[in-house]
């Protein structure tokens, strides 16, 4: 039995071509057959032009104001011309068919165990572009959870997705989703490492469940994070260097440390079944094809 295919690896992944052409290979080792299949009974390819068609894609969904990004022509400028602002008529088939991305971008995630090893970031940003190939492959549209990038089709999002998931990490230590670009019906992947509040998830997930959002959340974790090798003095600092503490006994704080860790596990898989969503984590020593297969076949639930 010949052996699974190798992690992959980022070369360069800080440039957003270099990302891209990581996020592409890991894609492509998933057929692309595998991603076609779950839509050929129900995608609708609406035309460049707009065409008004029988079914699903002509139905109403609603108003919603106009986000950066946006193309002039997809503004309704009657009902624009009603209010101070500019806003956006959402078809009903547009909104199912859109994937709204949220990678954190906190210092914390910048960690890696082992200088061999990718980064946490550099795992979220490649698994958050090799899902938007698949999907974008598809006929749907990807685009990010805050309001930088609205969700657009076509390959020229690829490019911009990399662009902005490559700009230099936040100053915070850890990172809190966005919600409030989502749109009504639409679903969403939240990939962190999770372990700063639990509050701020606790609401990005009760104001998707209330737009009718549904996703998947992938726990991003080095190695190092889950197994706790540390013994004798020992110097615990955060990313962001505001965090810091000092022990003379590591092994000592092993077992209360897994112990938590697993407790904020549950804790978050809890919080996604309470809105139907999926939880899953996955480690950056493990092979990244995994973790896209899994977040892949999460997504195909609701398609």
């Amino acid at each position: 039995m010949s052996p699974g295919p190798a992690p992959a690896t980022v070369q360069g992944s800080a440039r957003p071509a270099g990302l891209r052409r990581a996020a592409e290979a890991l894609a492509g080792v998933l057929p692309p057959l595998l991603a076609e299949a779950h839509h050929l009974a129900a995608t609708v390819q609406l035309g460049e032009h707009g065409r008004r068609r029988a079914g699903m894609g002509d139905e109403f969904w609603q108003y919603r104001p106009a986000h950066s990004g946006d193309e002039a022509r997809a503004i309704d400028w009657r009902r624009s011309a009603r209010a101070d602002s500019q806003f956006v008529r959402e078809k009903e088939w547009q909104a199912a068919q859109s994937v709204h991305l949220w990678v954190d971008d906190a210092r914390a995630m910048e960690f890696s165990g082992d200088p061999a090893r990718q980064s946490k970031a550099d795992r979220a940003r490649l698994l958050a572009l090799a899902v938007s190939v698949l999907l974008i492959r598809a006929g749907e549209r990807v685009g990010l959870a805050d309001a930088v990038l609205a969700p657009r089709a076509g390959e020229v999002q690829l490019m911009r997705l990399a662009q902005v998931l490559t700009r230099p990490a936040g100053a915070a230590d850890y990172g809190a989703p966005e919600a409030r670009a989502l749109l009504p019906g639409s679903r969403a992947v939240f990939l962190s490492d999770f372990l700063g509040d639990p509050a701020p998830v606790e609401a990005a997930l009760a104001a998707a469940a209330d737009r009718g959002v549904s996703g998947v959340m992938m726990q991003i974790l080095d190695p190092v994070e889950e197994d706790f090798p540390f013994d004798g003095r020992t110097i615990f600092e955060s990313m962001a260097g505001t965090l810091r503490h000092e022990t003379r006994k590591a092994g000592d704080l092993r077992e209360r440390y897994r112990a938590r860790l697993a407790e904020r596990r549950e804790r978050l898989a809890g919080l996604a079944r309470q809105v139907g969503w999926q939880f899953s984590t996955h480690h950056t020593g493990d092979p990244a094809q995994a973790a896209l297969l899994w977040l892949h076949h999460a997504l195909a639930r609701w398609r």
